[in-house]
C-alpha cells in the first residue's frame, strides 16, 4: 500500500476514535450532575474522584490519541479505561430485552472500539502525528 495513503488512513482513524472520547468527555463537564447521578445509580463507588478521572481519559486521552501526541500510551489508557466502563456501563445480560439489545450493540461497539486502541498501541500514532513514529 502507498505510504502517503496508509499513513492518512491511520490518521483518520486516530481522529475518528479520539473524536468520540473528546465529545463524551466534554459531554460529562457539560452534564456533570446528571452523569455523576447516572454513575452513582450504576453502583459506581468514589463518583467524586470517578468522574474527573474519566474526563480525563476521554477528554485528554482523546485528544492525545487524535493529535498523536504519546498516542500509544492515551490508547492503552482508554482500553484499560473501557474494561470497566463497559461492563458496568453496557450490562446486558439479566435486564429488560428491549433495553438488552442496545446495551448488547453499545457493548460490541465498546469491544471494537477496545480493538482500535489496540492497534495504535501496537503499531503507533503513523507518520502524521506529533510523535511521528
Amino acid at each position: 500500500m502507498n505510504a502517503n495513503v496508509s499513513n492518512t488512513a491511520v490518521l483518520a482513524g486516530r481522529i475518528l476514535l479520539g473524536a468520540i472520547f473528546m465529545l463524551s468527555g466534554f459531554g460529562k463537564i457539560t452534564g456533570y450532575e446528571g452523569t455523576a447521578g447516572y454513575m452513582a445509580s450504576k453502583g459506581m463507588p468514589m463518583v467524586n474522584l470517578l468522574l474527573p478521572a474519566a474526563i480525563a481519559v476521554e477528554l485528554g486521552g482523546g485528544l492525545l490519541l487524535a493529535i498523536g501526541l504519546k498516542a500509544r500510551w492515551a490508547a492503552l489508557a482508554i482500553f484499560l479505561f473501557l474494561i470497566p466502563t463497559t461492563l458496568v456501563f453496557h450490562a446486558f445480560w439479566g435486564i429488560d430485552p428491549k433495553e438488552a439489545a442496545t446495551q448488547q450493540i453499545n457493548f460490541l461497539k465498546n469491544l471494537a472500539i477496545m480493538g482500535g486502541m489496540l492497534m495504535v498501541f501496537a503499531h503507533g500514532p503513523g507518520r502524521y502525528s506529533l510523535d511521528k513514529s
